[in-house]
């Protein structure tokens, strides 16, 4: 009724009661807002803990998000990276990229340490090496279209961007689904693979 995009009304929440600087109380203003007011289909906090203890073994260096959508997941990811540590995070749509930029950099995060994409992921993956400089990703979080899913994992083992060892988190596989991919991971013989049982956002 307002004209206003949901996107943009929870930035405007954030904006009046979250502490700039503070990612971790950046997400739980997004979380009182997904929970008391309009649902967004961000991560969330339980489904985000899961996140956070793979980040935390792992330490990557150099991460991808795949569907960057409000920004939620990628202050997630950045809050919990070693020192020295990058992450590039992939948005198709222009308004919630918009959205996405000004969260992050209220959480306190810079160019230097996030770097936001816009476009589509089947265009941006080939680019990433001579373009933004991603030679190998040690750390991936796809949460973009699930039909996608597959593409592009197949786009970054085409282009030989995953290091040895990388860790492929992905997404809502079981619900909304995503079910070639997850039959590719668990048969190409590639991945060892775990599902992590958790409830929707919110």
């Amino acid at each position: 009724l307002t004209g206003v995009p949901r996107e943009q009304r929870a930035f405007q929440y954030l904006l009046a009661h979250a502490i700039p600087g503070d990612p971790q109380h950046v997400l739980q203003t997004f979380d009182q807002w997904c929970y008391r007011c309009e649902h967004l289909s961000c991560v969330g906090p339980i489904k985000g803990r899961i996140v956070e203890r793979l980040l935390l073994q792992r330490a990557p260096l150099r991460v991808l998000e795949l569907g960057t959508y409000c920004g939620y997941g990628t202050v997630l990811l950045a809050q919990g990276l070693p020192p020295g540590a990058r992450l590039y995070t992939v948005e198709v749509n222009p308004g919630h990229a918009a959205v996405a930029e000004k969260v992050i950099r209220l959480a306190g995060f810079d160019e230097q340490m996030v770097e936001l994409i816009v476009g589509p992921s089947e265009e941006v993956i080939p680019q990433l090496r001579e373009k933004h400089g991603l030679l190998k990703v040690d750390f991936i979080f796809m949460d973009h279209w699930k039909r996608c899913y597959l593409r592009d994992l197949r786009l970054l083992e085409s282009h030989q961007l995953l290091a040895q060892g990388a860790t492929i988190l992905a997404d809502n596989v079981l619900f909304p689904g995503a079910p070639h991919f997850l039959q590719y991971a668990k048969t190409s013989g590639k991945y060892h693979c775990k599902v992590h049982r958790a409830s929707l956002e919110y």
